[in-house]
């Protein structure tokens, strides 16, 4: 155990269990939500790593930019396989990846970027069903002194036509640091109780493919598809 905690990131915070069956990754945006996610979790079977400011344009970017990027570094060695032609399974550091970004347009632009990034560099990541995204809400409401989650505004609404005759007060998350890390705990780490989507091959593949059809460069042109798109993509829904 002691090689392989060799050469991690100073930001990492890991667990204690090496084993594949119960580990976890939570890849996290920005270090508010990092430390949230710290207080959140399972130290013996949840690690976290925050990854600061906007990741790299994978989609342009030579490999040898990628693999110079801090943000992808920390990345490949917290989970361990390597990168590209050369990755390797066996080596990986968790059973689960887990993609931790905001419920809002911003954070499905992270997971689009991301997921693109391990189908084309950690492929095999994705084929052994190891990649997830969790699903923050975006919103709480108290109904009848009981807190409820509420996933995105199709949810809301339904909830608010579901109640004609009560007035309900939604908060709404402004971002995955705003949240305590009970809430965040029960509604994205907590095994009984989060949202968890795994990332199929497929899918991976169809994000691949239409940013590759999306200008490069063009990050509202990214933006925009996200925008309109997200809800016909079970992985990126917001």
């Amino acid at each position: 155990a002691g090689s392989r905690r060799l050469n991690l990131p100073g930001k990492l915070a890991d667990c204690k269990s090496t084993d594949l069956d119960e580990s976890e990754l939570f890849i996290v945006e920005g270090d508010s939500a990092g430390g949230s996610a710290r207080d959140a979790r399972d130290p013996k079977q949840q690690a976290i790593l925050p990854l600061r400011g906007k990741l790299l344009n994978v989609e342009r970017a030579s490999i040898d930019k990628i693999v110079a990027n801090a943000e992808i570094q920390s990345l490949i060695a917290a989970i361990g396989g390597g990168i590209g032609a050369d990755f390797d399974i066996t080596k990986l550091r968790y059973g689960k990846v887990v993609i931790l970004a905001d419920a809002d347009v911003d954070g499905g632009h992270i997971r689009t970027l991301l997921i693109t990034f391990f189908y084309r560099q950690m492929q095999a990541l994705v084929e052994h069903k190891r990649l997830y995204v969790a699903q923050p809400p975006l919103y709480s409401v108290e109904i009848g002194g009981q807190k409820q989650y509420v996933a995105d505004d199709a949810a809301r609404l339904a909830l608010v036509e579901s109640h004609p005759n009560r007035q309900l007060t939604f908060a709404r998350f402004k971002g995955l640091g705003e949240m305590d890390p009970h809430e965040l705990r029960e509604t994205c780490m907590d095994p009984l109780t989060r949202n968890l989507v795994r990332i199929e091959v497929e899918e991976a593949a169809t994000v691949d493919d239409v940013l590759s059809r999306l200008m490069g460069d063009d990050v509202e042109a990214r933006r925009t598809w996200i925008q309109h798109n997200a809800k016909d993509a079970r992985f990126l829904d917001v």
